[in-house]
């Protein structure tokens, strides 16, 4: 999506255990939008303490009737995560924080509501196959920008925050410190 928006950056890998800072997070009761929010932050600031420009960290959880979701394991979790959501609205809860040399300096979160459609068992075993192992990649085993979209009765939200980042405002914040064309 950056590069898309037209912006130069370099990907740094941060060095976190996200495993273990999930199950730490929910073992303090954090909620869906707490946890996508300290994950962000976790990973932005594991990367700007060893450089000086703005680091980017985002997150994202989905949460429906109480239950968190995570990146499904394997295609049977995807197709037991796409069972679950099937006929129901979610939130896609979606965290973006920026830090420089080890501080915050901006975040945004944002919360996408999304309605599944009550799509056939015939259907779902189509779109498995089709989707394959894309269906790994994302935390509802959907990409909304492709077949995914075929999975849904509405959306209520920002596009680029379904897709992973609060692209707009992540924007504005970068065009005010002169990292985006004004």
């Amino acid at each position: 999506m950056l590069e898309a928006a037209g912006l130069t950056f370099e990907v740094d890998a941060p060095r976190v255990d996200e495993e273990a800072a999930k199950a730490s997070l929910r073992a303090e009761g954090l909620k869906p939008r707490d946890q996508a929010d300290a994950l962000a932050e976790l990973k932005a600031l594991s990367v700007s303490r060893t450089r000086p420009d703005f680091v980017i960290g985002a997150d994202q959880m989905l949460a429906v009737g109480g239950e968190v979701f995570d990146k499904p394991k394997d295609i049977e979790e995807a197709r037991r995560h796409l069972v679950r959501l099937r006929g129901q609205t979610h939130e896609l809860i979606t965290a973006a924080v920026v830090a420089r040399e080890g501080a915050i300096v901006w975040r945004h979160i944002d919360t996408p509501k999304l309605k599944m459609r009550a799509f056939s068992d015939a259907f779902l075993d189509d779109y498995m196959s089709r989707a394959g192992e894309r269906v790994l990649r994302s935390v509802g085993a959907y990409q909304l920008e492709g077949l995914g979209a075929q999975l849904f009765e509405k959306v209520d939200g920002d596009y680029f925050s379904v897709l992973g980042l609060p692209l707009l405002p992540l924007l504005a914040f970068l065009r005010e410190h002169g990292f985006a064309r004004p």
